[in-house]
């Protein structure tokens, strides 16, 4: 018996150590293999955030990462020294007219490069979801970007992580502690884990949300610390009004 009360108490503490340590690794994803996701693009000086290529010459990201002044695609470290990296200056920023910085309603905004990219297997385009409909409860999308991974420390990760994240009911996700003095509207949608551990956080702000394959959804805002129980990231979702603007600002198909 003594045997088995041990197992028991081990068991026990473990789980507790693992529940304290859920907001601590994108949070609770994985670093991904070099070049696998050919679409997204860094946005950085003075700060990180992510985007993605959606069309050439074009990078979708969040409104309120309106400091970059540089983007680079072909990206898997932030440091390393690499052959796919394609240097862009962003010649013209057009943020969602509505953008609200408040409340982070129309976070979208698009970055026309100084050039058109040379395409290839490092470098690529995200294809959009065309229909612009809500996304369905317990869907799984995938989140990516170069964002801490622990909470409350700026450093970014050196190369590109993932993670996968189960969309929250709207209802369910206003009722959260973390959004009592925010609404999430219907151009917004939460992500993350019911039990937590999944979450995009600092520095992952304007990269994708992908599901199937195609672009839903653009990384936005979240509770103070990342990655919570009972808590979610929001992200601003691709409604049809959302993608007839981008099809008005970037000249059609």
């Amino acid at each position: 018996m003594g045997a088995e009360l041990y197992l028991v108490v081990t068991a026990f503490i473990l789980s507790l150590l693992i529940q304290e340590d859920l907001g601590m690794q994108i949070i609770g994803g994985k670093v991904v293999s070099p070049h696998s996701r050919p679409y997204m693009a860094l946005l950085d000086k003075p700060s990180i955030c992510g985007g993605a290529l959606i069309k050439n010459g074009w990078v979708l990201t969040a409104a309120h990462c309106s400091n970059g002044t540089r983007v680079t695609l072909g990206a898997h470290s932030l440091h390393a020294t690499e052959k796919e990296k394609q240097i862009f200056r962003v010649k013209k920023r057009i943020p969602h007219p509505s953008y609200q910085q408040c409340t982070k309603e129309n976070d979208i905004m698009l970055l026309q490069l100084d050039r058109k990219a040379k395409l290839g297997k490092a470098v690529s385009l995200l294809a959009l979801h065309t229909g612009g409909e809500d996304l369905n409860e317990g869907a799984t999308c995938e989140a990516a970007g170069w964002g801490a991974t622990k909470n409350q420390n700026e450093a970014p990760s050196d190369k590109l992580m993932a993670v996968n994240l189960t969309i929250f009911n709207r209802k369910t996700c206003n009722e959260m502690k973390a959004y009592e003095l925010k609404k999430i509207t219907k151009n917004m949608v939460c992500a993350g884990a019911r039990r937590g551990g999944k979450d995009t956080c600092d520095g992952d702000s304007g990269g994708p949300l992908v599901c199937k394959g195609e672009l839903r959804g653009i990384t936005s805002f979240g509770p103070m610390k990342c990655g919570l129980r009972g808590e979610a990231g929001v992200y601003t979702l691709l409604t049809a009004e959302y993608l007839q603007w981008i099809k008005e600002m970037t000249g059609g198909d």
